[in-house]
């Protein structure tokens, strides 16, 4: 994969459930990392007590963090309803030149704050709660 641009990495939602996402920031730093726990098999007759690792099984998952700013009033309204409320919604993560990763996320953290002479900023972690598809570029 070729250097990229950072901000081409873009978080949308589909807030209403029709299919349909939309950018709910402006994102300035965000990443995505992949997770698959493993399960350990190994026993006393192991070869050479080395630890064997049983194919296929364990836990996957995936995590999202974000810091920008909010596009609109709306886009924060939205947000913040999502964590008080612990809403569980079908994101979309566009990562340019690899591919796009759907699924349902729970908003895990939200954190808001601002300098007294700057705007109002927040960082976001969005934890996958189900079955993720990746669609490749």
């Amino acid at each position: 994969m070729a250097a990229q641009k950072g901000k081409d990495l873009l978080l949308k939602v589909d807030s209403t459930g029709g299919g349909v996402f939309t950018t709910v920031a402006g994102l300035r730093s965000r990443s995505i990392s992949f997770n698959a726990e493993s399960v350990d098999v190994t026993h006393q007759e192991s070869a050479g007590q080395w630890r064997e690792l049983l194919e296929g099984a364990g836990v996957k998952s995936a995590r999202v963090t974000g810091a920008g700013i909010f596009k609109d009033a709306e886009s924060d309204a939205t947000v913040r309803s999502y964590v008080f409320n612990g809403t569980i919604r079908e994101w979309q993560i566009v990562v340019p030149d690899f591919g796009t990763v759907v699924g349902p996320f729970h908003i895990g953290s939200l954190e808001i704050s601002g300098r007294h002479d700057g705007e109002v900023s927040f960082e976001i972690a969005l934890e996958s709660a189900g079955a993720l598809t990746f669609t490749s570029l």
